[in-house]
């Protein structure tokens, strides 16, 4: 049969996937997307959704607890089960079909199945069933195949079975005991929730600090919580086996502290939240002439193309460039103004991007850190203010940890990262990611008066202490 012929072939339907076929379709362009498990991926089922489900009873009860009149009313603790309920009510019980009618409406073409590359502009679809569907692209293919949970090299450890944020995620009974292989975002959420459910939470990592890639106050922060929380935090540590002798039973994990001492850790479940890998294997790169780099992502041009291919990209985490769900959305959106011809679009280049880890406190960063700024060859200084020095801090937040820091490159007169800390400072990111993709000068900040008694006023807390007032 000959190939079904289209404008554009993209090979995964989660978020990047979703947010270029779209636009393109709206375009007017014939698209059809290939995803060989759930339509909206990874984020929406397994990880940013889910793992958001299970920390908000935490943090809300937190909260209301630090506010009397409040505080009075709370007679009881998290209603475990209920959450989890939730939790299923936010993932639509595992099943895409609320995702997929947008596509209908949008005249895209879903195919159910795992896509590769067969030649130039060419896809076959490979169904559960073994059947095949080829498809034809006039213009361009998108890879945005995504990311999976990486499990590390530890003696024993596959052979356990262990937990991935997909199991984390979606569990409907919480371990009595649970360890997380892992300090970055995924691991300190997840051990935040668990522990706030009543479980007995272990948290090991190979860096002496949670969120090493985050300001230092942000990981101490974090860290004090979660020890105020009863979490067992390892810091700095080796694994060097782990033994799990009946499948579902307990798992024994031998840790090697940074002193050299040996101790074990017996829990009921582990996860491994120690990074991710791409899911480029099997996509047919090199019937392209393409590779994979030594890490097994797919390098691709400020415009996201991959090699010398004018008609292949590759946006998401599957590039490697920043494994971030709004990064992938933002890659897609450049992509698909390069697909459609629009003259100059290309990814920014100003620092490492927007994230949020969503444990507490909130830890809410853009941009550089002081380090990672002088490491780039930068002359910055950095200036702190505590999150509850505004008058509105007095309704949210008061009594809760948190630094908020900007750090200002001194050539430019431009702030160049900030990093905020504390009760829902996610929601107060976005002015310091406009003032630096802006390259707003810091005096021309103080003109954006913000508004009395909100916390916004750290603006202002923070230009005064920019200036030593």
């Amino acid at each position: 049969m000959s190939a079904q012929q289209y404008d554009v072939v993209v090979i995964g339907a989660g978020p990047a996937g979703e947010v270029i076929a779209g636009r393109l379709a709206k375009s007017g362009l014939d698209v059809a997307i290939v995803e060989k498990h759930l339509v909206a991926g990874e984020c929406s089922f397994y990880a940013c959704m889910p793992s958001k489900a299970l920390v908000r009873p935490g943090h809300l009860l937190a909260e209301v607890r630090r506010v009397p009149g409040a505080a009075e009313a709370v007679t009881g603790t998290i209603d475990v089960p209920a959450a989890l309920v939730r939790r299923d009510e936010v993932i639509h019980d595992l099943d895409d079909s609320e995702q997929t009618p947008w596509l209908d409406h949008m005249g895209i073409d879903l195919y159910r199945g795992t896509g590769a590359l067969t030649g130039e502009r060419a896809v076959q679809v490979t169904a559960t069933d073994g059947s095949t569907t080829d498809l034809e692209a006039g213009t361009a293919v998108v890879l945005a195949t995504g990311s999976t949970a990486s499990v590390p090299p530890v003696p024993g450890l596959r052979e356990a079975a262990p937990w991935t944020n997909r199991e984390a995620t979606t569990t409907h009974e919480i371990p009595a005991r649970v360890a997380f292989i892992g300090t970055g975002p995924v691991g300190c959420e997840l051990a935040d929730a668990y522990a706030r459910f009543g479980a007995k939470v272990t948290l090991l990592g190979q860096e002496d600090r949670l969120l090493a890639r985050e300001e230092a106050v942000a990981g101490e922060q974090v860290a004090a919580v979660q020890r105020e929380l009863g979490v067992d935090l390892r810091l700095g540590v080796k694994l060097t086996k782990v033994e799990r002798p009946e499948p579902g039973g307990p798992v024994t994990i031998h840790v090697t502290a940074p002193d050299g001492g040996e101790s074990v850790v017996e829990v009921d479940e582990v996860v491994v939240a120690a990074g991710r890998v791409p899911n480029s294997a099997g996509l047919g790169l090199d019937a392209v002439g393409a590779e994979p780099n030594a890490h097994g992502y797919v390098d691709v041009d400020r415009h996201l193309r991959v090699g010398e291919l004018d008609w292949l990209y590759a946006i998401g985490d599957l590039n490697g460039r920043a494994l971030l769900t709004h990064e992938g959305k933002y890659q897609a959106h450049v992509a698909a103004q390069v697909i459609l011809g629009a003259p100059g679009a290309l990814l920014r280049d100003d620092g490492p991007p927007v994230r949020v880890t969503f444990t507490e406190p909130e830890v809410a960063a853009v941009g550089h850190t002081e380090a990672t700024a002088k490491e780039a060859g930068l002359d910055v200084r950095a200036v702190d203010v505590p999150t509850d020095s505004t008058a509105g801090a007095s309704f949210v937040g008061k009594g809760a940890p948190g630094t908020c820091r900007i750090v200002v490159d001194e050539a430019r007169g431009v702030i160049v990262g900030a990093t905020f800390t504390g009760v829902e400072m996610g929601e107060q990111l976005h002015a310091a990611t406009i003032a630096i993709v802006s390259g707003i000068p810091i005096a021309r900040l103080w003109d954006a008066v913000p508004a009395f008694p909100s916390r916004t006023e750290i603006w202002l807390r923070l230009l005064e202490a920019y200036e030593g007032w």
